[in-house]
């Protein structure tokens, strides 16, 4: 693995954090990998994890296949997410800075675009749910929550990476023990509900891929951002400790509440996530119900700071591939400011009815992150190896060039074989189902052959590069 040599001292603690897209030198490395279990725990121990949960139901998936489709699909999404986490204590990089080595300089613009809007999506998807959902349970004005979270997900984004882990940590306390006494009373059978009517549920392979094509693509999403949140990590972190802790994390939570959501969906009915878990928990202790539904709105409000935080880094490194940039503490706020901005402002003029609209968007983002992704692993595991010159990573005239042809052709071939595979169902009223995918009944495999094609032909070309020299002519460190 690439060595950091400690040039700076720790700096004085403010309230604020300083760094954007800078590299964080082995001196300020003070983030404990305990810290990353509760993270990610809690980044899925939230409202938006509980209607993943409905989409094998609505498509007569039965509750057992259900819960096994999700399953599967969060650990292969989140296996994704955890080996993208390992690269944050080796190189001290946000994940979009380190995707240079694969794309160049400027051609890392490519998996940018698709991961910017895949920030803005969610914010948007996350306030109108939390919008909708603190009305029904409520009677909260729609407009004053939609306002409310933008300014709270933008203050805790611009505190920065100290502060987000801290918020998350304190609303896991509070919110294990209630959702812990929900679930125990689903359970028991204390929370209501009715018996499916017999043949009302049962399996589908279409149901089956579709449940399980969500609940990947719920983690993979993660994936451009997983390193942001590990690069203060000390660089001596175990890389199988850093994968471990943010496997089991992310995916005990987000398999807990799709198997949750799944029942609420078949034995009470329910539409909506936030009104389905109010009433199973009130069912179960008068007013658990409405705690469980309020703190996992919150716990979702979080997320969007976690969300605008990633963004912003997105967004400067954009910035600073065209245009070098000094990164730290105002480039990160202006950044949050203005994201915030667009994301709040899409939501208001977007209607509760295209809330699908949204969903099926970022199921497209998936289609273009896959591609990213194969080729950031196979880059990092099985052809650099973890070994970058990281000062390169910063100079447009550096050993990874300006546009780098093997990345951006992988990412493009990759993007192209899923096409026939793909199965899109409502984009403004628009859908879409590939040649192949109707032949399958309209199983989405699509992200699975993005990924294979996508890491062997990058693989392939990528065999011509000579690491070693990469290595003797770039910079090790990069400059401060």
């Amino acid at each position: 693995m690439t060595s950091h040599p400690d040039t700076s001292a720790p700096p004085a603690r403010t309230l604020i954090e300083s760094r954007s897209i800078d590299w964080v030198p082995e001196g300020e490395r003070t983030g404990k990998l305990w810290h990353q279990g509760p993270l990610w725990f809690l980044g899925n121990f939230q409202y938006f994890s509980i209607p993943i949960g409905f989409i094998g139901p609505s498509l007569g998936l039965s509750l057992g296949w259900s819960v096994v489709a999700g399953v599967l699909g969060i650990a292969i999404g989140t296996l994704f997410m955890a080996f993208h986490a390992s690269q944050g204590p080796a190189m001290g990089l946000p994940q979009m800075i380190q995707s240079r080595a694969q794309f160049g300089y400027r051609g890392v613009i490519v998996p940018l675009v698709g991961t910017l809007f895949t920030y803005l999506a969610f914010n948007v998807a996350d306030t109108i749910l939390l919008s909708e959902g603190l009305h029904s349970s409520f009677g909260l004005d729609p407009k004053l929550v939609a306002a409310v979270a933008a300014l709270g997900a933008a203050v805790l984004a611009i505190f920065g990476h100290d502060w987000l882990h801290t918020a998350f940590r304190a609303l896991l306390y509070v919110s294990l023990p209630v959702m812990t006494i929900l679930t125990i009373g689903v359970l028991v059978g204390g929370a209501g509900g009715t018996p499916p009517a017999p043949g009302a549920y049962g399996f589908s392979w279409i149901a089956f891929m579709a449940q399980l094509g969500a609940a990947a693509a719920y983690n993979i999403t993660y994936a451009p951002y997983v390193s942001d949140y590990s690069r203060y990590l000390p660089v001596a972190t175990a890389p199988r400790k850093v994968i471990a802790a943010v496997f089991f994390g992310a995916s005990t939570s987000a398999i807990w509440l799709i198997a949750l959501g799944a029942w609420l969906a078949i034995s009470l009915g329910a539409q909506d996530g936030l009104a389905g878990l109010q009433l199973a928990g009130n069912t179960v202790i008068p007013y658990l119900g409405d705690a469980a539904a309020l703190l996992s709105a919150v716990a979702l409000w979080a997320t969007m700071g976690m969300n605008a935080y990633g963004g912003t880094l997105t967004v400067l490194t954009m910035v600073d591939s065209f245009k070098p940039i000094t990164p730290g503490r105002r480039a990160r706020i202006v950044t949050v400011v203005a994201l915030t901005v667009v994301w709040y402002a899409v939501s208001s003029v977007v209607e509760a009815g295209s809330v699908a609209t949204v969903l099926s968007s970022l199921t497209l983002m998936l289609y273009v992150l896959v591609p990213w992704t194969a080729t950031n692993l196979v880059d990092y595991f099985l052809v650099r190896r973890g070994r970058y010159a990281l000062g390169d990573l910063f100079r447009p005239d550096g050993v990874y060039g300006t546009w780098s042809w093997r990345g951006i052709t992988a990412c493009a071939v990759g993007f192209v074989a899923q096409i026939p595979f793909m199965v899109l169902t409502d984009i403004n009223g628009w859908s879409y189902s590939g040649v192949v995918a109707t032949a399958l009944g309209n199983a989405d495999i699509a992200w699975l052959v993005g990924l294979a094609v996508t890491g062997v032909v990058y693989f392939a070309l990528a065999r011509s590069l000579d690491v070693d020299a990469e290595i003797a002519a770039g910079d090790s460190v990069p400059h401060q």
